[in-house]
């Protein structure tokens, strides 16, 4: 992911380490996880059956929100991500049908980052100084041939309770550039929406700029977002998933930019809580803010360190 500022973050990274035999920082104590020194799940341990048919309850009025934005060729990416699609037939209808119900059809294949367009980042997307969540060194699961542990393919299902904070409400739309949100606007807004965060959620923020910025053919590389305190405060909750309409969840300019990515290394190395990027909040925002019932499958390919999805909103 944003791969010229991820590399100069990582020089900051490695000459503020405090070192031992491995290289890695120490100091803070990120790890083991609360969730036991194999876990490779992080806050999805916070998911349960009782969560899932509590959330269920929601759903009044089976009114249905794609929080998935379109994939293609003109999707603002950073490079060198870049997507193509091939269709695997004659666009001239010539060729020979099959059989005597002359039978065709189509065929495609699509070659792709997965880190375009709405999008989770699994555990293996960030870490620091080279160990991911639970410390796991980057020798111990990162081959080019994909990834051996923290792959979204071990994903399971999510189907919990969703909540959607509409900070336009909060600030202004769409949300200023490098407007952080930490635990007092997370509080208020929550207030505001008349929900309690808790274990077990997905918290998702609307901040206005993917609509302000809809016919961007370049990713602008500053947006509103999660402050790093709003990130660990929602961590403590329980949140299993943190996400927002825009493209890294978190404030950028960062709120340190000694420190890049912050919010990312806060949330996915340090406390195992998923990141949804670039989320179609729009059209949610415009049917109220607060709870809602959320479904995500995962795409099951093996390996893979982000996916692209669709989440489901339900009401």
């Amino acid at each position: 992911m944003k791969l010229a500022v991820l590399m100069m973050g990582a020089i900051a990274l490695a000459g503020t380490a405090i070192a031992d035999g491995h290289g890695e920082d120490k100091s803070h104590g990120w790890y083991p996880s609360k969730y036991g020194g194999a876990d490779r799940l992080g806050a999805m341990n916070n998911l349960s059956d009782a969560k899932t048919a509590e959330a269920a309850k929601l759903i009044i009025r089976g009114k249905t929100f794609s929080l998935g934005m379109v994939t293609g060729r003109d999707t603002p990416a950073y490079g060198p991500r870049e997507y193509d699609v091939t269709v695997l037939q004659l666009s001239d209808g010539s060729g020979t049908p099959l059989g005597a119900n002359q039978a065709v059809g189509n065929d495609d294949i699509v070659d792709t980052s997965v880190g375009i367009g709405s999008q989770i980042d699994g555990l293996g997307h960030m870490g620091i100084n080279h160990r991911y969540y639970n410390g796991v060194p980057v020798a111990d699961f990162v081959t080019t041939a994909g990834l051996t542990q923290f792959g979204t393919h071990n994903l399971p299902p999510i189907a919990t309770r969703g909540i959607l904070l509409d900070m336009t409400k909060s600030f202004e739309a769409p949300v200023p550039i490098g407007t952080a949100f930490n635990k007092a606007e997370i509080d208020a807004a929550a207030a505001r929406a008349d929900v309690t965060i808790g274990k077990g959620d997905v918290v998702l923020f609307h901040t206005g700029t993917m609509k302000a910025r809809e016919d961007d053919t370049a990713l602008n590389p500053t947006s509103p977002g999660l402050g790093v305190e709003g990130a660990q405060y929602l961590a403590d909750l329980g949140v299993v998933a943190i996400g927002a309409d825009t493209w890294a969840l978190e404030v950028v300019p960062f709120e340190n930019e000694a420190r890049p990515f912050d919010v990312h290394l806060t949330l996915l190395a340090k406390n195992g809580v998923y990141i949804l990027e670039n989320m179609a909040t729009d059209e949610l925002a415009a049917d109220g803010e607060g709870a809602f019932f959320f479904s995500l499958g995962v795409p099951k390919l093996e390996g893979t360190v982000q996916a692209i999805i669709n989440p489901l909103a339900i009401r």
